[in-house]
This record gives C-alpha cells, sequence and structure tokens, in this order.
C-alpha cells in the first residue's frame, strides 16, 4: 500500500481515538450538539479503522509467513509458502476494501428525501407520467421499509400530477435516489391517442437532501473584534463617564452589532453577542435556502424532450439511463417500484469515478 495512503490511514487512527476519549468526557457529554457531531465523526471513521486494524493483522501474518518460508523444515517451508499465498489475497481484498471506504461520502447519504416530480413537455400525457414515476418511488421506498409524507400536489385534468412534492423518510435515502434528478422522458401511446401513435413526453424529477435544522452558532472569539464606547443614549451620568456600550464585529463575515441599552458593560456584551449569534443564523438559514434553490435548478434542467437522463419505452419494454449507457428490457418491473436494477449500476459507476480520482491523487 502507499506511504500516503498509510499515512492518511494512520492520522484517522489517531483522531479515532482521540473521539473515542472525547466522547467519554463528561463535559462533551452535557454539550448535546458536539457529542452529536463527535459522535457522527465516530461512525464515520469507524469502518475504515477497523478496516485498517485488519489490514495490519494480515501485515504481520505475511511477515510470519516469510519466516516459516525461511525454516530449515521443507515441511514448514511448503506451510510458509501457502501461507503467504492466502494472506497476500486477503491483504489485497483489505485494501480494494479501504480504498473503496476511504472515497469522500457525501455528507447527505444518510438523509431524508424531499421528491419534487413536475410535469414538463407533453401536456395531459406528461401529467399522466409524473403519477406514473410518483407511484414508482413510492413503491420502491415502501419495499425498503420507508416511509412517504405527502406535502403538496396539484392534479393533472385526465390524472396524474402536474407538480407533486413528497418526502421519503428513511435511512440512506438520499444516497439511492440522488441518482434520480433530472428529465425523464416517456415514448408511449396514450389512452386517449385513437390512431396509435407514440408520443413523447418529459417529467422533472428533483431529489433534494433534508438538511439539518440550524438551530446553534457556535462562534469562534478569536474571529470577533470588541470595541467599548460611551452611550449616546439615555441613562445619566454614569453612562457619559464610563464606555459601558459594546460594539461587536464579525471578522470573517463583517457583521456589526452593538448594545448600550444598559449601564453595566458586561449585561450590554452579553445582549450584544446574543444579537450576533441570531443574526449569524439567520444569514446560515438564508444561505441553505440559496443553495438549495440554485441546487433545484441545477438538478432538474428545463424539462425539454431532449433533455433527458432517462428513457422509459413503453412499446419495447425498454428503460434506457443515457448517462452510463445503461439498457434494461424490464420496464415492467420497474415502473412498478423495482429499482435496484437502475440505482445499483449507477451507484457502482459513481463510486468507480472516484475511486480513480482518490488512487491517480495518490499515486
Amino acid at each position: 500500500m502507499q506511504k500516503s495512503l498509510l499515512d492518511k490511514l494512520e492520522h484517522m487512527a489517531g483522531r479515532f481515538d482521540e473521539l473515542a476519549a472525547l466522547l467519554a468526557d463528561p463535559v462533551v457529554l452535557g454539550e448535546q450538539s458536539r457529542f452529536r457531531e463527535l459522535s457522527k465523526e465516530y461512525a464515520q471513521l469507524q469502518p475504515v479503522v477497523r478496516l485498517h486494524a485488519a489490514w495490519r493483522a494480515a501485515e504481520a501474518d505475511r511477515a510470519a509467513a516469510a519466516d516459516m518460508q525461511e525454516d530449515a523444515d521443507p515441511q514448514l517451508r511448503a506451510l510458509g509458502q501457502e501461507e503467504a499465498r492466502a494472506v497476500t489475497a486477503r491483504l489485497e481484498a483489505l485494501e480494494q476494501r479501504i480504498r473503496q471506504e476511504l472515497v469522500p461520502k457525501d455528507p447527505h447519504d444518510r438523509s431524508n428525501i424531499f421528491l419534487e416530480i413536475r410535469a414538463a413537455a407533453g401536456g395531459d400525457e406528461a401529467a399522466l407520467f409524473a403519477g406514473d414515476l410518483f407511484r414508482m418511488y413510492g413503491r420502491y421506498a415502501e419495499a425498503q421499509g420507508w416511509k412517504v409524507e405527502m406535502l403538496s400536489s396539484s392534479a393533472g385534468e385526465k390524472g396524474g400530477f402536474k407538480e407533486v412534492i413528497s418526502r421519503i423518510i428513511g435511512e440512506g435515502a438520499y444516497s439511492r435516489l440522488k441518482y434520480e434528478s433530472g428529465a425523464h422522458r416517456v415514448q408511449r401511446v396514450p389512452e386517449t391517442e385513437a390512431q396509435g401513435r407514440i408520443h413523447t413526453s418529459t417529467c422533472t424529477v428533483a431529489v433534494l437532501p433534508e438538511i439539518e435544522a440550524v438551530d446553534e452558532i457556535r462562534i469562534n472569539p478569536a474571529e470577533i473584534r470588541e470595541d467599548t464606547f460611551r452611550s449616546s443614549g439615555a441613562g445619566g451620568q454614569h453612562v457619559n463617564k464610563t464606555d459601558s456600550a459594546i460594539r461587536l464585529t464579525h471578522l470573517p463575515t463583517g457583521l456589526v452589532v452593538e448594545c448600550q441599552d444598559e449601564r453595566s458593560q458586561h449585561k450590554n456584551r452579553a445582549r450584544a453577542r446574543a444579537l450576533l449569534a441570531a443574526k449569524l443564523l439567520d444569514m446560515e438559514r438564508q444561505k441553505q435556502q440559496r443553495e438549495q434553490a440554485a441546487h433545484r435548478k441545477s438538478l432538474v434542467g428545463t424539462g425539454d424532450r431532449s433533455e433527458r437522463i432517462r428513457t422509459y419505452n413503453f412499446p419495447q419494454g425498454r428503460l434506457t439511463d443515457h448517462r452510463i449507457g445503461l439498457t434494461l428490457y424490464q420496464l415492467t418491473d420497474i415502473i412498478e417500484g423495482d429499482l435496484d436494477p437502475v440505482i445499483r449500476p449507477l451507484m457502482q459507476e459513481d463510486q468507480a469515478e472516484q475511486l480513480a480520482s482518490l488512487e491517480n491523487a495518490n499515486a
């Protein structure tokens, strides 16, 4: 294994031990938000740290097998050779699993999702297809043991939905369904088509991770500049003689708050800090909303017939995912909610690309 990779694993093992100690600290136990963050990091590191420990044990076994091959006893040498072959295979398998674990994880992979489906080109047929897609995802979610909550919908004139928004609650929902975002194209003969002509319609699908509510902002004291000055408001002679007013500047954002209502500098400081935290919290929430709106726009495209990630061809019973050139002739099963034959190759392709990037970075 490459030295750069081994150094990274040793660093992760050290951090894992550090986290274990922190999580046992009574002070940390009393700070719920910090404890939650550290627990999450601990859980993320645990699989790769365990694999690293197994790899080190296998390395020790390989060294022992090498010693056996130097023995004067022919039987012991043969046994050493056999053991060396077995442990080499084990090391290769462990190294592959370690590399897969080191592929950067999407921080939202374990999140619930918001699923938004909108009819695009195709009128009534697009609305009917939106209904089919919603039913397909609902059945898939049900098979995974997830819960589906309808948030809003606008019915199509002849059935289906012009728009439907739902929340899917389940461990790993985003990791599975995040590849569904984009324009979905359907080719089929509508029930209203008397001459049996195939129509092409589209729907857009957006899969958005449910972001944890921002309910706390941790401010680094080193990032705050504090200035004191004399109050200019009412308060009698006292405030005119002491610098009781407080002005706080948050250096990373340039946000400035001040408080001069109280005679006590200590009270003004406390109020100013509370106000700064509230303003930073509001900024963070607005940032999340802007990012999610931009992310939604980037996911769905225009919904034009030529802009698609996947085609559902009903006359041929064929599904094609254009991103990876996947073609499956099991459309009936897929539209009934058996999505794994589509999702699994997409996940594997994504992981292979990230693994290749990781190996190139460590080359």
